[in-house]
């Protein structure tokens, strides 16, 4: 099918009458094909083709609207939940009884060919723990970090699903707010069961899985293809500020002694997100059409431009989803990236402890820094990648494949660095926050992908991904513990670094080759002749 951008647009105004007022559309009209009434999903073709050649001068004038209403709470919400995943990786240190070591605290062979150097103030009793109330062994400890994945892992698709039955909003919110009643509660279960804890910490992980996927089911409907880098940055950017927050405060908070230590970890976060809970509800909609609040020109521009939405969510076409290549280049990426990236989050601060020998209370902050320079260089590189797309210096497609190339080949070469900074710790930090940073070119790669080739099953393909992605959660740990084996030497992370690498680079590579920005055929809302629209076609029923 061939339309040029005249014919396009011309149908998404009301027609004009004599007196320049708009004319009135009959049913008659809403039964015209679908083609006619969404230029954004036409059967075949590509949004790209389209929205690459738009003109964003009709956007509102406004500084702030509904829209940036949205992806504001929608970062703090990301905030909040992985404040509640990380926070235990800070507490239970001072949760578990740990005792001063004989000799002068190493482990393994003190080799400086093998293992670092201790330094001259190196103090073991910093590091022990008497007052702690568990006596977890190492393995408990390691189910308890690990056992919110095995939940994770359980909701993905199954909250995408039901954000595009029930809506984004109701989903996302109830997310995150079910995770902070049971962080708010935590600190009683443990002190009754370990078990107990393991089920509140696995139901968390159930709570959390839906917010990806619902998140992603909203922003389809609500921002443009020109403001998609910006703005899906800004949200989900929120993951890597909590992370910033959370390994810090936590620290303080447990040496504070502030509600009894570690216990405020939960207490603090957990109430944070329900408060969150009461904005998110009272402020967001699921719908430009259905937001009280939405000036005229910001409801006009996003439904001007945003994807029709009918009544009924869209039927899975699974066949189809699980024979698209463009669907496994995102699944594939959408793995890699979370190997390279929970093997850091989890296993770092462990190697600047064991291996380059940073006290524990230094620990927490140096190990948020390569987080922050992440999601600093997001929010640049996402503005930068928006105002290109509008220039029209760059097409949707480069923007995704520079995107990546940047954020995944970047830490590739970073990972393989880290073979060679041996025992220099200040390099080592320098590197790792070089590479951590420079993966936050990722939000404006394949977290944008989802939308670009399916937006209305964008929350269900974020769940199925998100699916495959949740195994490096508590594969790659369990890997990394098995090479290092308890044996504080560079040789086992400079393989645990390779590996990393590797599968950065392999996994980056199969998604340029199969990306592409055009929606799917697939994606298409099939509306019954009854079926109300939300959307550019509504305005003329």
């Amino acid at each position: 099918m061939s339309l040029s951008l005249g014919t396009v647009l011309s149908t998404l105004e009301p027609d004009q009458d004599s007196q320049g007022g708009s004319k009135e559309y009959t049913q008659e009209d809403a039964k015209k094909p679908q083609e006619l009434l969404d230029p954004v999903s036409l059967p075949g073709s590509s949004s790209l083709a389209l929205i690459d050649d738009v003109d964003s001068g009709d956007a509102p004038k406004e500084w702030w609207g509904a829209r940036h209403t949205l992806c504001f709470l929608g970062f703090i919400g990301f905030t909040s939940v992985y404040a509640m995943r990380v926070n235990l990786s800070v507490a239970i240190v001072a949760m578990v009884k740990t005792e001063v070591e004989g000799g002068n605290g190493s482990t393994g062979t003190n080799n400086s060919e093998v293992v670092c150097p201790l330094p001259d103030d190196y103090d073991p009793a910093t590091d022990a723990n008497e007052d702690g109330e568990f006596e977890w062994s190492g393995t408990t400890q390691g189910l308890i970090l690990g056992c919110f994945f095995y939940g994770y892992l359980l909701t993905n698709i199954l909250g995408g699903r039901a954000a595009e039955y029930l809506g984004g909003k109701l989903v996302f919110g109830l997310g995150v707010v079910i995770t902070a009643i049971l962080t708010i509660v935590s600190p009683f279960c443990a002190r009754i069961s370990t078990g107990l804890f393991i089920a509140v910490r696995v139901l968390e992980g159930m709570a959390e899985g839906v917010t990806f996927p619902a998140m992603n089911s909203l922003l389809p409907f609500w921002i443009p293809p020109l403001e998609r880098a910006k703005f899906t940055t800004l949200v989900f950017s929120g993951a890597q500020f909590g992370t910033v927050v959370t390994m810090p405060v936590s620290g303080w908070l447990c040496d504070s002694g502030f509600l009894g230590g570690w216990p405020s970890v939960f207490y603090v976060f957990g109430v944070l997100g329900a408060l969150w809970g009461v904005a998110w509800f009272l402020l967001i909609s699921d719908h430009p059409s259905k937001h009280p609040r939405i000036s005229s020109a910001e409801k006009n521009y996003i439904m001007k431009h945003c994807c029709v939405k009918g009544k009924k969510a869209t039927p899975i076409p699974w066949k189809a989803i699980l024979t698209s290549a463009p669907v496994w280049g995102i699944m594939i990426i959408h793995f890699g990236q979370n190997w390279g990236f929970y093997t850091l989050l989890t296993e770092l601060p462990t190697y600047l402890k064991n291996i380059q020998h940073f006290d524990m209370k230094s620990n927490g902050v140096i190990s948020s820094l390569p987080y922050l320079v992440m999601w600093i260089f997001s929010l640049l590189f996402s503005s930068l990648m928006d105002k290109l797309l509008s220039a029209g210096k760059l097409t949707t497609l480069n923007v995704r494949r520079l995107a990546m190339t940047i954020g995944v080949y970047a830490p590739t070469l970073g990972l393989i660095a880290m073979c060679f900074v041996n025992c220099d710790a200040v390099l080592a930090v320098v590197v790792l926050c070089i590479s951590v940073g420079l993966n936050g070119a990722v939000y404006s790669g394949y977290m944008c992908s989802h939308q670009d080739l399916a937006p209305n099953l964008a929350g269900t393909l974020m769940g199925l991904t998100n699916t495959v992605a949740t195994i490096p959660g508590f594969a790659a740990p369990q890997l990394t513990g098995a090479i290092t084996d308890g044996n504080n030497n560079l040789g086992g992370w400079r393989t645990v670094f390779l590996i990393s690498s590797g599968v950065y680079f392999v996994t980056c590579t199969v998604y340029l080759l199969l990306i592409t920005t055009e929606t799917q055929p697939w994606n298409e809302v099939k509306l019954d002749d009854d079926e109300e629209v939300d959307g550019p076609a509504k305005e003329r029923y």
